[in-house]
């Protein structure tokens, strides 16, 4: 990939042109943080430092008229190499910081950075980019397409991130990289199955591996096991331990089961919007 050049044509109404020229100005030092981002070059932290952090942050969402506190000034880190588990009760913000960490939404103040780059602030085409290239995110009902195959299913986030004619082009080494991870999930046998002909484990597995597919660094999981049987739920925590142990995936988890909890590197438990303890 090209190295980043340090002058860009500026997009916004600053960038006004001249004659049948634009003008161009250096980059700041936050755009060249956040192009290496998105080039896959990914965060600078070295293993024991934080991978994401957030600083400050407060969430609120209008329902009619009311506006609902939901988080009030919360620090986070997740340490690069490590699985942190996110606990409370239902409404204390565990969703919605993931949700924040993982750039589905803005927070209302505070910052959040991953690696040595804000991410709070990005412009929603990099919010976009960044999703596709340095996370992987499942979620406790699935999300899969139900008119795609499993494969199809897993394959999907390479395909958009990289667009149709270079998926084309890379399409082979994408497929051979999918099977290797179904065959990882325990689900090769299934590759031409769709999501209906799955059970819920398998579902969930599924999404792990398409969660995967495009080599993130940071794992976000949203009650990965809640919506499964006790033993399909095991099945899925030792899944994302050996992936945490074999290749130093980092994993932010959200669990309501105390026990799963108790089996992660680190636990941030909220209360009413706030941090109340740290393991």
């Amino acid at each position: 990939m090209n190295k980043i050049s340090s002058i860009r044509s500026l997009e916004s109404k600053d960038n006004a042109p001249i004659g049948p020229y634009r003008v161009v100005r250096p980059e700041t030092e936050q755009e060249q943080l956040e192009d290496h981002l998105l080039q896959g070059k990914g965060p600078v932290a070295v293993f024991g430092q934080s991978i994401v952090r957030a600083r400050g942050v407060t969430k609120s969402y209008r329902r009619s008229k009311t506006s609902v506190v939901v988080l009030k000034g919360v620090d986070f880190n997740a340490e690069r190499g490590k699985i942190t588990a996110i606990v409370g009760q239902s409404g204390s913000g565990k969703s919605t910081l993931l949700h924040l960490l993982g750039t589905l939404d803005r927070p209302d103040s505070g910052e959040i950075h991953f690696g040595d780059t804000r991410i709070d602030n990005l412009s929603a085409r990099k919010r976009d980019a960044f999703r596709n290239q340095q996370l992987g995110m499942i979620f406790q009902f699935y999300h899969l397409l139900p008119e795609l195959t499993l494969l199809e299913n897993i394959v999907a986030p390479a395909m958009i991130g990289q667009g149709i004619l270079e998926y084309i082009r890379n399409r082979s080494k994408i497929v051979k990289r999918a099977k290797a991870l179904t065959d990882m999930v325990g689900l090769s046998h299934r590759l031409h199955h769709r999501p209906c002909e799955l059970s819920g484990g398998e579902m969930q597995r599924t999404a792990i591996a398409r969660a995967l597919i495009t080599d993130p660094k940071l794992l976000l999981a949203d009650e990965p096991t809640g919506n499964l049987d006790q033993e399909s739920g095991q099945s899925i925590l030792q899944l994302m331990r050996d992936l945490n142990r074999d290749t130093g995936l980092t994993i932010v988890m959200v669990t309501h089961d105390e026990s799963i909890a108790r089996q992660c590197d680190a636990l941030v438990r909220l209360k009413d919007g706030v941090v109340e303890r740290l393991k």
